[in-house]
């Protein structure tokens, strides 16, 4: 980052400066983000590495198995054309009422005030970095152990060296500088599922097939809390709370690149999503891993690799979601704390803000490492709202109307309907991550080498 242009970690390109070099909220809002240079296939990049990480696959089967198969079908189909029409919504506001809204906090703010998404986008972001920190360490832990089985390095250490990395990437100034890494990471996707289902089929014809079962295990009660917490795993699974985001790196005709970019992710992700989630719980049954990989056993060379995948996808969608706080930073020191911009450089800034970022983020997933927790409460409260109810609600009160009015009454009441379903599933999954939380604090004692 350089003296006179300044650019925040999100910005798409060097925007305009103000009177001081810098540029305000409202100065990003109303520019028309020109300096998008990213195609459609950057769009498809960088879509599949926020939503189609191992953290989003690896829990599916086990969200299956807290739901049954015809529920958990029905609930997994259902989320998947949910989000992608959700996802369409958002890139139709991007440019509305005069204006191109470059974050989802401005679009946000545009329609339903500053507040509606800021802490839904930050809990999600937070939480969803919290809970694949927690997967990339498993990964790296697993890798070592099959080389070093009586190692002495624990879950804690790989965390942490998985933290001191993502450190490194986010000294990169933004979304678009990241764009050959999650091209890598969408690739490592495609590698971790096939590689991951392939050994998923293995281990599930070596299985002894009469000893899997598919009820659903415990009290009346305990199924149905882990439902709740399947409903929050499903929301979690496509979560994307950055769409304005990638949208902004995009060149124009930004909506129809976006439109294609999304569609083309998702094609990705039902590919790949619907067959581990299948195939996931048709090996295992109920007795499956909330992380896929700890299921799997043999041979150990696919297991390692299908784990090297892991680490490289979710290094990439790691950035992508620390980006929203590490914008935020930097417009509350634009703002309040000027001062500061004067008397440091922003690369010193931003070292000591995204240190400071990653070591409580790191501290929290070492102290606490109960992935399929973090990723039912990140679902419920983060993405649900954001991915599900917002777009539904934001695309109504924008006022676009079809031609038909036909069209317009049906989209009316799908949006409608997908609003106040999903802020049911917001709250069931909610209640069920807060009881699985609890019992496992009352379980494991703090910094467990799971």
């Amino acid at each position: 980052m350089r003296g006179g242009n300044r650019r925040g970690p999100l910005s798409p390109s060097p925007p305009p400066p103000g009177e001081d070099g810098m540029v305000t909220a409202e100065e990003e809002e109303s520019d028309v983000a020109a300096g998008g240079r990213g195609t459609w296939r950057h769009a498809a990049f960088h879509v599949a590495t926020t939503i189609a990480t191992p953290a989003a696959y690896a829990p599916l089967p086990f969200a299956l198995a807290s739901l049954g198969w015809p529920i958990g079908v029905c609930s997994l189909v259902g989320g998947t054309l949910a989000t992608w029409y959700s996802s369409l919504l958002i890139a139709s506001l991007w440019e509305w009422n005069g204006k191109k809204h470059t974050t989802y906090r401005l679009l946000a703010k545009s329609l339903c005030g500053y507040w509606a998404v800021t802490l839904f986008q930050q809990v999600a972001s937070l939480g969803n970095n919290i809970a694949i920190q927690i997967a990339a360490g498993s990964s790296l832990k697993a890798v070592y152990k099959y080389y070093h089985s009586d190692g002495k390095l624990t879950l804690q250490h790989s965390i942490m060296f998985f933290g001191a990395f993502e450190l490194l990437l986010s000294q990169l100034p933004d979304i678009h500088s990241l764009r050959w890494v999650n091209a890598i990471c969408t690739f490592s996707t495609i590698g971790f599922a096939g590689t991951t289902i392939g050994v998923t089929i293995y281990d599930g014809k070596k299985i002894d097939r009469s000893s899997v079962n598919y009820r659903l295990q415990g009290s009346i009660a305990t199924k149905v809390f882990k439902a709740f917490n399947a409903l929050g795993t499903i929301a979690f699974s496509f979560g994307d709370a950055m769409l304005p985001e990638i949208q902004s790196t995009v060149k124009e005709p930004a909506k129809k690149n976006m439109y294609k970019g999304v569609s083309a992710a998702y094609g990705i992700i039902v590919l790949s999503y619907w067959q581990l989630a299948f195939i996931g719980y048709w090996a295992f049954g109920s007795q499956v891993e909330p992380y896929i990989l700890s299921s799997l056993t043999r041979p150990g060379w696919t297991t390692v690799m299908a784990n090297v995948f892991a680490v490289i996808q979710i290094a990439g969608c790691f950035q992508i979601y620390c980006r929203p706080t590490y914008a935020h930073f930097e417009e509350w020191l634009l703002t309040d704390k000027p001062i500061y911009k004067k008397r440091f450089s922003s690369s010193i800034l931003r070292l000591a803000f995204t240190s400071t970022y990653m070591v409580l983020v790191t501290l929290v997933a070492a102290a606490m490492p109960f992935f399929g927790d973090f990723v039912s409460i990140c679902g419920a409260i983060g993405f649900t709202p954001l991915d599900f109810v917002l777009p539904a609600l934001a695309f109504l009160k924008s006022g676009k109307t079809q031609r038909s009015q036909r069209v317009h009454l049906l989209v009316k009441v799908v949006n409608l309907a997908l609003a106040t379903w999903f802020s049911i599933v917001a709250v069931l999954g909610c209640v069920g991550a807060v009881r699985s939380i609890v019992l496992d604090v009352k379980t494991y004692k703090f910094f467990h080498d799971m």
